[in-house]
């Protein structure tokens, strides 16, 4: 299936999940027919859709669409990619943002393959160090480039909003393959993710 923006619901899994939060507002002790209420189960389960749409979709179809051949073989980076998503133990956000690396091996991607890439792992029940290794491995088998390099730095409601309720804390979690083993190539890809131009 290719990528595409999902703003249509399945009606069936509406209805469904729409039971579901009205019956959770219940046991929580709130009146899900007040007037604040009423429509939040269904937006809900619409919002959940949304949010778990990468299940839907085709990480290698989306780079198999935009993969070209090319001679250069330096490194490419994308930095900065935003990266929204959903802790699958308390089903609350976790979100920041994404450096992905790799250095061509007779074939380049269309850039914004890469941050579509990362939504749809994202856009999935995750944790970061699953999410790391699956953009990782999708990246490197697709396209068989010399090496993938990642870093993931992200903030996690479920450790600012309940359990330890630390608010500065960052999780960073990363990720090297091939030619970013070699800390010669490594180093300059942390240098140029730190970097900013003048």
């Amino acid at each position: 299936m290719k990528y595409q923006f999902k703003d249509v619901y399945s009606s069936e899994m509406t209805a469904a999940v729409k039971e579901h939060y009205y019956e959770v507002l219940s046991n929580l002790g709130e009146n899900p027919e007040r007037e604040g209420l009423k429509d939040t189960p269904e937006r809900a389960a619409k919002a959940m859709q949304f949010l778990t749409q990468g299940y839907d979709m085709d990480p290698v179809a989306i780079l198999e669409k935009a993969k070209f051949a090319e001679s250069y073989n330096e490194m490419v980076l994308v930095k900065d990619i935003e990266v929204y998503s959903l802790c699958e133990h308390h089903i609350l956000p976790f979100f920041g943002k994404a450096h992905i690396a790799y250095i061509p091996n007779g074939n380049i991607v269309g850039l914004s393959k890469i941050p579509r890439v990362v939504d749809v792992f994202a856009r999935r029940l995750q944790v970061q160090e699953r999410l790391t290794e699956q953009i990782m491995n999708c990246i490197n088998d697709t396209l068989q480039p010399k090496g993938v390099a990642i870093v993931i730095e992200a903030a996690h409601m479920c450790m600012m909003m309940r359990g330890v309720q630390k608010q500065n804390s960052l999780t960073t979690t990363s990720g090297f393959i091939g030619a970013f083993e070699t800390l010669e190539t490594r180093t300059e890809f942390l240098k140029l993710i730190d970097s900013k131009l003048s």
